[in-house]
């Protein structure tokens, strides 16, 4: 089994790597391996921070596939990637067109050197404090109980600088007081999303995409569909207060979880300040907390 497996990795070396010459390597041949290696790396770390990272993973997946292919020689699945391979290329860049512009923009900015090398990155596992919980609990039950409506964005994984982008920079510290005065009737910043990132809200009054789910009820306005429309992008936490009835939903990977009380926000913000959390993990806890209203289709949102 090994020597066959030697026989294909050699025989694919002789028929697709024929160009490398191991005795002709030079210094400035290593040179090129460690820049380029430097560059691909920060490419991925950029490419991480983005919601351009699931796009790549299924590009990685597709392109296994085709060395797998190439591997035990599976002509036909070669041919169909090789006639597609220049559409692929034009798919990718109109795919990845945002984060394309973005990254050409911060080419020119002064910080695009030091971001590749963030200092304090590692300082703390801890997404952001319990005090940042605390004052979020409690200004999204404050702004419930008189009917202010609200919608509140925890980044975690999926930098959300897309959407940051469309609203008003604050990079202010998360207080109680602050989130209930920007969604305060008929002030600047009350429509639109707040974004909050660690200890801090990056920005205000910021565009949603909606969702599109048929399978939302009819009743949910456009505050709760936009909640749901950017959880199905990212990996975001979404909090929704109804300026209709006062309840507090939470939003997250597409699932829109309704009539929840201060005790499971809080657990759950407690939950995913200590790192990420995916889907799965969030529903297996989910079912475990004992104070979680299920879809209340009678209460109006």
């Amino acid at each position: 089994m090994i020597q066959n497996l030697f026989a294909i990795l050699n025989s694919f070396a002789s028929k697709y790597l024929f160009w490398v010459d191991g005795h002709s390597i030079t210094k400035t041949d290593i040179a090129e391996i460690i820049i380029i290696s430097f560059l691909i790396y920060n490419i991925l770390v950029w490419f991480k921070q983005t919601r351009a990272w699931n796009l790549l993973k299924g590009i990685i997946v597709v392109l296994l596939f085709v060395l797998a292919a190439a591997v035990f020689q599976m002509n036909t699945i070669l041919w169909i990637a090789g006639r597609t391979i220049n559409v692929a290329v034009i798919a990718i860049i109109i795919i990845f067109q945002p984060e394309l512009r973005r990254a050409l923009e911060q080419l020119g900015q002064k910080s695009f050197i030091t971001s590749l090398f963030p200092a304090d990155s590692q300082k703390s596992q801890e997404r952001f404090s319990e005090r940042v919980v605390n004052e979020i609990v409690k200004a999204t039950y404050e702004m419930a109980k008189v009917k202010t409506g609200a919608l509140i964005i925890i980044e975690q994984d999926v930098m959300l600088g897309e959407y940051e982008r469309t609203g008003i920079a604050l990079d202010s510290l998360v207080s109680s007081q602050l989130l209930i005065n920007i969604f305060e009737h008929n002030t600047p910043l009350h429509d639109g999303a707040v974004i909050i990132r660690g200890d801090r809200i990056v920005s205000a009054t910021c565009y949603l995409p909606l969702s599109d789910n048929m399978g939302l009820s009819k009743e949910l306005g456009t505050r709760h569909r936009a909640a749901v429309g950017i959880s199905e992008v990212c990996d975001a936490l979404t909090v929704v207060v109804s300026e209709e009835t006062g309840n507090v939903s939470i939003a997250i990977g597409g699932n829109l979880y309704r009539n929840v009380d201060a005790e499971y926000l809080k657990g759950k913000l407690n939950f995913i300040r200590k790192g990420a959390v995916d889907v799965t993990r969030f529903r297996i806890w989910k079912r475990r907390m004992k104070h979680v209203q299920k879809d209340d289709e009678t209460s109006g949102e």
